[in-house]
């Protein structure tokens, strides 16, 4: 795994989870800023997943194994937009609440990707 890119990742995620949080805070339905910062943060996602397949199809392997690595990559990669989806399907406050909610979660799973591999 990159370390920089799990990073900077978790750090995108908390900044968009406390970003749509206060947002909800201010009883505000996500708007298209969130929108843009749901991409940029879905788009480390998938940066991560891209490095973690080449990593694994170059013969490297984390330390707890690859099957649960690769199913925690597919659950990062996916966390945000389907958060994203689901505030849009809820136009109040706790559409903004459940994209904070998908960064929280999102964030922990960088944590949790970096223990799997072992660095």
């Amino acid at each position: 795994m990159l370390v920089a890119l799990t990073v900077a990742t978790a750090v995108a995620a908390l900044l968009l989870a406390a970003w749509c949080g206060w947002a909800a805070w201010r009883d505000q339905p996500t708007k298209d800023w969130h929108f843009i910062g749901m991409g940029v943060v879905a788009l480390m996602a998938t940066a991560q997943l891209v490095v973690g397949i080449v990593q694994l199809a170059r013969g490297e392997r984390p330390g707890q194994g690859s099957v649960i690595f690769v199913a925690y990559l597919l659950g990062a990669f996916a966390c945000v937009p389907v958060a994203g989806f689901m505030s849009l399907a809820e136009r109040t406050r706790w559409g903004s609440l459940t994209v904070a909610a998908g960064g929280f979660v999102l964030a922990v799973l960088q944590v949790r990707l970096y223990d799997i591999w072992g660095a």
